[in-house]
């Protein structure tokens, strides 16, 4: 009888350790990370309305923006794809190639700021480069309020969008509706989420592995807060440089933007949400595997040389940040008039 109760003992003290570990990680995590929450955040300058979201969809799918009548932002941001495009890099006016991977919309309002390098600010900002850069839209603001006041159903959903302008077709009312509906791009409910939020069995065993390798290594050093990255920036080959064709020479990130020599190689975290969705990785679009993508990491970032286990228990991990992606329907455009800019493929 007596070593029987032994017996139970032991039996209950291993579950007791197992559940104390489980609670630990637990609390590491919520310390670390944010669920991503279930209403649409608020937006700096730029209140989200139904009549706002309704027009920026309309906008998001219309690809007669761009001076070819071809491209649409759902072009190179795919909402049926994870919010990306085939890459790469994005092939835009004139069959460009585009310089980098283009970035996922979905949960993109999350981000310090827009692109790879940030220099955007905000959604309202990056909604305005892509239109004007000759690789990609090959636009200009005058083409875009053109076209949209050429239609009686756009000029009519602006001034219901924008009830107080007397002339509310304008370019930057365009960028606040596109912001307005990418506002609502979010994907809550990742098993990950509901870990955060107090239910143990939301992860598998390997993914629970995972998540503590995640942190141990260092990984969550530089992707955390709600996005699980997006919040800063870092140079990509901390310890070790990736070779010329995950880190092209020529991109030097954020140094593009501020000539500051500290910022050569540096970009924006990237945000890891939906990230199994979304091959191929990195600001160069060169890798087409995530595990082959977390080796990288482990070694030019941390130093690390994962093991074949531990790569698979982080990919493991990262599967559980695909969330419920909104149902969007494609939406029927407002028919052209005769006097709706043509369009051209001239450069």
């Amino acid at each position: 009888m007596r070593s029987f109760k032994s017996a139970l003992m032991v039996v209950a003290a291993v579950f007791s350790t197992s559940a104390l570990a489980e609670d630990s990680l637990m609390k590491q995590a919520q310390g670390l990370f944010k669920p991503i929450p279930s209403i649409v955040p608020s937006l700096k300058d730029n209140a989200v309305t139904r009549e706002k979201v309704e027009l920026g969809k309309l906008l998001f799918f219309d690809p007669r923006i761009s001076s070819s009548e071809i491209i649409s932002c759902n072009t190179c941001h795919n909402l049926g794809t994870g919010g990306v495009d085939a890459g790469p890099t994005s092939v835009g006016h004139g069959w460009q190639k585009g310089p980098r991977r283009a970035p996922t919309v979905y949960n993109a309002v999350f981000n310090i700021a827009q692109f790879w390098d940030g220099r955007a600010a905000d959604l309202k900002a990056q909604a305005k480069g892509p239109v004007q850069a000759a690789v990609e839209m090959n636009a200009t603001p005058a083409h875009v309020v053109n076209t949209l006041s050429s239609m009686p159903e756009y000029v009519a959903l602006f001034k219901k969008a924008f009830a107080n302008e007397p002339s509310p077709v304008t370019f930057d009312n365009f960028a606040k509706a596109v912001e307005a509906f990418e506002a609502t791009l979010i994907t809550p409910s990742a098993p990950f989420d509901q870990f955060l939020e107090g239910d143990e069995n939301a992860l598998s065993a390997q993914q629970k592995a995972g998540l503590k390798l995640f942190i141990d290594k260092g990984c969550a050093g530089c992707h955390d807060g709600i996005n699980i990255g997006g919040g800063a920036y870092y140079p990509f080959g901390v310890v070790e440089k990736p070779g010329a064709d995950v880190l092209p020479p020529d991109d030097k990130g954020r140094y593009n933007i501020s000539k500051t020599a500290s910022d050569q190689y540096v970009f924006r975290a990237a945000p890891l949400r939906n990230v199994a969705l979304r091959a191929p990785y990195f600001h160069s679009g060169q890798v087409w595997s995530l595990k082959t993508a977390v080796g990288v990491m482990g070694e030019s970032q941390l130093g690390a040389k994962l093991t074949d286990s531990e790569e698979n228990d982080i990919v493991a991990f990262l599967q559980s940040l695909t969330g419920q992606m909104p149902k969007i329907e494609y939406p029927i455009l407002p028919t052209r008039t005769s006097t709706t800019p043509l369009p051209s493929l001239a450069k």
